[in-house]
């Protein structure tokens, strides 16, 4: 298996630049996944291929403004970008501490001059964001590495890094992320967040200047993600309502979405690929109604890849069952040859070519099924990637 046996020719004039003006008008791909049978519709028909009794599970995740555009104290524009919260660091309302990327990179590595502020419409710096250590994807080391930093700070030791020191041009553990304490003199990080911040549109979208709303879903919780879960997108209210009054079910999971969605596998051997680490909840309630629509033989749709992760992921072997999980971790890279255990339906988006999710998907339906309905999609003009229409493999 190779990461080029994944990889397509996308055509850029086909990656949709704005949502569909009505969400659930956008195009709907059906795919038969044992036999690759493809049919055209729109996603407010996706009732015809659903019954009574089949369980819809969505990520209610909502996207964070994460993306903050300042100017460093040291002088120049900087870039800070919120990946996931370190709240055992908190001690204030006013403060927050997050590993973050940067940019630029260079300028900006942990030492008393990596200061960014950010302004409100008015010019006011409303959020402080000082880069205090490296971080490391293992929560538990990030915070430690944190702790740490904090220390040296408080007692102005020595050992607090200095951003010309070249011993740390590049981490121990080689990669670019930060921690990053942001304060605030308003009431709260939150209020200064939502007044600083942007929402993270992915890097193929240019300049939208569309509703933000468009890029949640209508069902979207707690703010935690750095990117949408993008099949969701495609739900209206009256949609979930229809179905539910089908006899369709209906239940959430909560994966906060890292940028890894974004990024496509650089390595030949997919397996040699390392896939960072995500937070997940299924609560008592979804898993009890996946155990029991399972039992009753009804269908478990999973509405997006995150949610497949989350599912599958709480698949307790010894109990042959999903259990409840509590903002665990996983890091469950799915690829031809899984053997899926939870979900017997995906709705999904098209994706981006050499990417994860290209391989979770044609571990779900088979690479050549797969690959065959791009190229239809491609002949027949769909729109790709977030902002663009749906598959449903069933």
């Amino acid at each position: 298996m190779k990461t080029d046996d994944f990889s397509y020719d996308l055509p850029p004039e086909l990656i949709a630049q704005e949502p569909s003006p009505v969400r659930d008008a956008c195009r709907l791909l059906v795919m038969d996944r044992t036999t690759g049978a493809l049919l055209d519709k729109r996603f407010f028909e996706i009732g015809e291929f659903l019954r009574e009794g089949d369980l819809l599970v969505a990520n209610e995740t909502r996207v964070l403004p994460a993306r903050l555009l300042g100017r460093k104290r040291s002088g120049g524009a900087a870039e800070v970008f919120l990946l996931r919260p370190l709240p055992s660091l908190q001690t204030s309302p006013h403060e927050a501490y997050w590993e973050v990327l940067v940019r630029p990179g260079k300028r900006l590595k942990p030492g008393k001059n990596a200061v960014v502020d950010f302004t409100d419409t008015n010019g006011e710096v409303i959020l402080t964001a000082e880069i205090i250590d490296w971080a490391n994807h293992d929560e538990a080391n990030a915070l430690e590495a944190g702790k740490t930093a904090i220390a040296n700070s408080a007692a102005g030791s020595e050992n607090t890094a200095s951003a010309d020191d070249p011993k740390d041009d590049v981490p121990a553990h080689g990669t670019g992320e930060r921690i990053a304490r942001l304060s605030t003199p308003l009431a709260s990080f939150d209020e200064a967040l939502h007044a600083a911040g942007r929402l993270p549109l992915p890097p193929y979208i240019k300049g939208y200047a569309g509703d933000d709303e468009m890029y949640q879903t209508v069902f979207s919780r707690r703010e935690r993600s750095a990117a949408a879960p993008t099949a969701g997108l495609h739900f209206t209210t009256e949609l979930i309502n229809r179905l539910k009054a089908k006899g369709v079910d209906w239940a959430t999971v909560d994966l906060e979405v890292g940028l890894d969605t974004f990024r496509i596998v650089e390595e030949d051997d997919p397996r040699d690929h390392r896939i960072h680490t995500e937070f997940y909840t299924v609560s008592p309630q979804t898993a009890q109604a996946v155990n029991e629509a399972k039992r009753r033989g009804g269908r478990i749709i999973a509405v997006g890849t995150t949610s497949v992760r989350s599912l599958e992921s709480a698949f307790d072997e010894d109990r042959k069952e999903i259990t409840p999980r509590d903002r665990e971790q996983t890091s469950l890279f799915i690829m031809p040859g899984y053997d899926f255990r939870v979900i017997d339906g995906l709705i999904t988006n098209f994706h981006v070519p050499r990417s994860t999710l290209m391989m979770l998907v044609s571990a779900f339906c088979g690479r050549d099924h797969l690959l065959t309905a791009y190229r239809h999609a491609i002949c027949e003009g769909y729109r790709f990637l977030s902002f663009g229409d749906a598959m449903l493999l069933i």
